[in-house]
């Protein structure tokens, strides 16, 4: 016994050295054509719902008329705590390759026509939702993928999503430049997305790829409004403008979605630190010890009056169990 016990101990120890919570797991990437049971060459990109400070309805990304993948790609499982919070995770139509640069890949493109009444509904869908700043939100590599743009003090800040679009009206404007448009909403249309990853060649888990191979450490994404005018990929310099009423008979608009991909090798950040630059960027509140305090004692409080109602409900019954144990025990003994 005491010799199987001690082989049984190395080998819980080994196990639990392998474990990982779901989601923490590190995932190894590779370039196309040599994917393994350890690397996988495909970046899957995630899109959530969208939602805004300016509203507490969020929407799924199905809600508005963007590009959607084929119906044969299923969407992951969401845990609970995904669920409590009301994320809606779904796949997304963003073909994405590992250390393979893209330039403006055509994504798909949407047409809407007067003669449909329900693509009028769709372009007031999309004018609303930029009017309400609504944020897309995605997930590649369970990493949420982020905007950064430079603060007054130099220093960078990164938030997690980013505007569906941007808007010109009652004075106020949102774009990243000057609008010629007033009372006119611009739906972004492009995406350029940076990916940094660490490189596998002098670690001890990229022996199996080496340089050709890494794990992703961030993803930022820089959205922006073209107005291709019917070229997909010719850049005009103009920002694509949505109608400001309902199509008129016999006219049509078109929205043709793009996007950019860029790999960068990063090995002076690794991937057990690679939110690092997110938490940084986080506001820092001031924790309210008072309150904490407060909801403590109350607590505490309130458990101790239950305690103590439990104990005495618990000593009446087990008292009254007694003596009527004891008078069965006067009857057998009489």
């Amino acid at each position: 016994m005491k010799c199987s016990g001690i082989l049984v101990f190395p080998i819980l120890l080994y196990h639990v050295q392998s474990f990982y919570l779901p989601g923490l797991a590190p995932v190894n990437y590779c370039r196309s054509g040599e994917d393994t049971n350890t690397c996988k060459s495909q970046v899957d990109l995630y899109v959530n719902r969208l939602n805004t400070e300016e509203s507490v309805i969020p929407y799924e990304y199905n809600h508005f008329d963007f590009c959607l993948p084929s119906e044969e790609l299923k969407s992951p499982v969401e845990n609970l705590g995904q669920v409590v919070f009301g994320e809606r995770i779904r796949p997304s139509p963003y073909k994405i390759r590992f250390m393979e640069n893209q330039t403006c890949t055509l994504l798909c493109k949407k047409t809407y026509s007067s003669n449909d009444p329900q693509d009028n509904l769709k372009l007031s869908i999309l004018r609303k939702g930029i009017g309400l700043n609504y944020q897309h939100h995605w997930i590649v590599d369970n990493m949420p993928v982020t905007t950064c743009y430079d603060t007054e003090e130099n220093e960078q800040f990164c938030t997690t999503g980013f505007p569906m679009g941007c808007y010109s009206k009652n004075g106020r404007q949102t774009c990243a430049k000057p609008v010629s448009k007033m009372d006119a909403s611009y739906i972004h249309n492009h995406v350029d997305l940076t990916i940094t990853y660490h490189s596998g060649a002098k670690e001890e888990w990229g022996s199996q790829f080496q340089q050709n191979g890494g794990r992703i450490i961030s993803v930022k994404v820089i959205p922006r409004s073209i107005d291709y005018k019917g070229q997909p990929c010719m850049q005009t310099g103009d920002y694509l403008s949505l109608p400001t009423k309902n199509l008129e008979k016999g006219q049509t608009f078109e929205i043709i979605y793009t996007y950019s991909v860029t790999f960068i090798e990063n090995n002076k950040v690794k991937w057990s630190s690679r939110w690092d630059y997110i938490l940084e960027s986080m506001q820092h509140t001031n924790i309210q010890w008072f309150s904490i305090l407060n909801s403590a004692v109350i607590v505490l409080f309130l458990s101790g009056m239950v305690a103590m109602i439990l104990l005495r409900t618990l000593h009446k019954d087990i008292a009254r169990y007694n003596q009527i144990d004891n008078g069965e025990d006067a009857q057998v003994y009489t």
